[in-house]
């Protein structure tokens, strides 16, 4: 009998589409890691998973064998400048996501990231002075719509949503710009190591406060914590193989899953109200989105995408 003979490039196809799944599941199943949590501030839960994240990155380093890739890059002195404004980017986007979940705003955690892709679109028209086809641009509207209900349904504008947006796409930008100066294990642990100073002494000083749920903590609920570290890496790196793996039009359909479970979640598990005004603008927003699915799939980009650095 002959033996059966597997297609190497559907097989690597897959293997991209279950990494790729995996991350963005992970990403959208968050908010119940957060669940779990103990009594913390936004503030203090960054600082720690900033802490916990350096050391998990040091390890898979040397586990790896790049830690001389990594102490290569102190010697690029732009792309050491790029990684530390992406580094407080990123700190910014964790902080307001900390802060949503944390205080009950799921649902406007998962509209910033259903928003990103299309501040993606618009920044690269306001800063890179790229041009948009004809869909991109009424994707770009229906969504400048939906903030707009949004804002006179809900009587404030939703700055969480926008802010969260906002930070990843500028964060996206300054990574553009570093390219392929390093792998995303390497940049990720830069960027951890410049906010691990901060990090350290906010948290050393909520200590001498008294006032530090991680130095009040049980060891079961310090390994909780330690785990922000694994959290934050490992849907990174499984993220970096699907978009080696997968074409661009794939990944970037891919995307949307994380916003979806956490609204599902918003919605089902942490009991947030949807008010008429809100699932007007939510509906505006997936219209944006779905158009700009269309247009991927209509004007596919050759290859994959670049290896990513970060997400969420």
């Amino acid at each position: 009998m002959t033996p059966r003979t597997v297609n190497p490039i559907r097989s690597q196809h897959s293997y991209g589409l279950i990494q790729g799944s995996t991350a963005y599941l992970i990403w959208g199943l968050l908010p119940v890691y957060f669940l779990m949590l103990p009594q913390i501030s936004a503030f203090e839960f960054v600082a720690v998973r900033v802490v916990f994240s350096l050391v998990f990155c040091v390890l898979l380093l040397l586990a790896t064998k790049q830690m001389r890739q990594f102490a290569a890059m102190f010697k690029e002195g732009k792309t050491m400048r790029q990684l530390a404004l992406a580094s407080f980017l990123i700190a910014a986007n964790w902080v307001l996501y900390a802060v949503a979940v944390l205080t009950g705003h799921v649902l406007e955690a998962s509209l910033g990231y259903f928003i990103n892709p299309i501040v993606a679109i618009l920044l690269g028209v306001l800063v890179l002075k790229e041009r948009l086809r004809t869909l991109q641009w009424v994707a770009v509207g229906f969504a400048c719509l939906a903030v707009i209900v949004l804002t006179i349904g809900l009587g404030r504008v939703p700055w969480i949503s926008l802010g969260l947006a906002f930070s990843f796409g500028f964060y996206g930008l300054v990574k553009n710009q570093v390219g392929q100066s390093g792998t995303a294990l390497s940049t990720l642990t830069m960027e951890t190591l410049w906010l691990a100073p901060l990090a350290a002494v906010f948290i050393g000083w909520l200590a001498m406060e008294d006032s530090s749920a991680l130095f009040a903590a049980d060891p079961a609920t310090v390994l909780l914590l330690a785990a922000s570290g694994i959290i934050t890496a490992v849907p990174l790196l499984l993220f970096g193989g699907a978009a080696r793996r997968l074409p661009l039009s794939t990944v970037g359909s891919l995307q949307f899953l994380a916003p979806l479970i956490q609204f599902i979640l918003g919605l089902l598990v942490f009991g947030e109200q949807m008010p008429v005004e809100r699932w007007i603008g939510f509906g505006l927003v997936w219209v944006a989105v779905i158009i700009v699915l269309v247009d991927m799939l209509r004007a596919p980009k050759a290859g994959t995408m670049p290896e990513p650095k970060q997400l969420v």
